[in-house]
């Protein structure tokens, strides 16, 4: 299994969906950061998350979080998107299959600060049977590796 795991703040609001019975919530998830290049130029770099979140009709109560500027954690299977971009040159995307939300603060908060919510969204039972754990942290899993 490959994880990806992104701490961002979002594109835009979050647009929500059914598809054969189940909803799913589609939102971006931009992550900034600043360093110097060999030159000592200050570079500012953002890369774009399309995520895809998958719940039953009756679960989506998290989108109504999930506006423009909402500082948000989210994990899931990372999925590489190649295409055509408008001058025909080959571009590629980044999306997610997510399987956990965790918001952050409000969009208001720039660094999180006074006010944060720290809830957690994600399933209980694996990618097919999505529940949303509201208001509790879930678990992360033993880490039982030998290295």
């Amino acid at each position: 299994m490959i994880k990806l795991q992104i701490i961002g703040h979002l594109g835009g609001d979050c647009t929500t969906n059914e598809v054969s019975g189940r909803a799913v919530i589609n939102f971006n998830v931009a992550h900034s950061e600043k360093f110097k290049d060999a030159q000592g130029n200050l570079v500012d770099k953002t890369t774009w998350v399309r995520c895809a979140y998958w719940t039953d009709t009756n679960r989506t109560g998290i989108a109504q979080y999930l506006k423009k500027g909402q500082l948000i954690y989210a994990e899931g299977n990372p999925e590489a998107e190649a295409y055509m971009n408008k001058e025909n040159q080959a571009a590629a995307t980044l999306k997610m299959n997510v399987f956990r939300i965790q918001l952050l603060g409000s969009k208001n908060d720039n660094q999180g600060g006074g006010g944060q919510q720290n809830t957690a969204y994600q399933p209980s039972s694996g990618p097919s049977n999505v529940n949303q754990n509201v208001g509790s942290q879930a678990e992360e899993p033993a880490d039982d590796l030998p290295f």
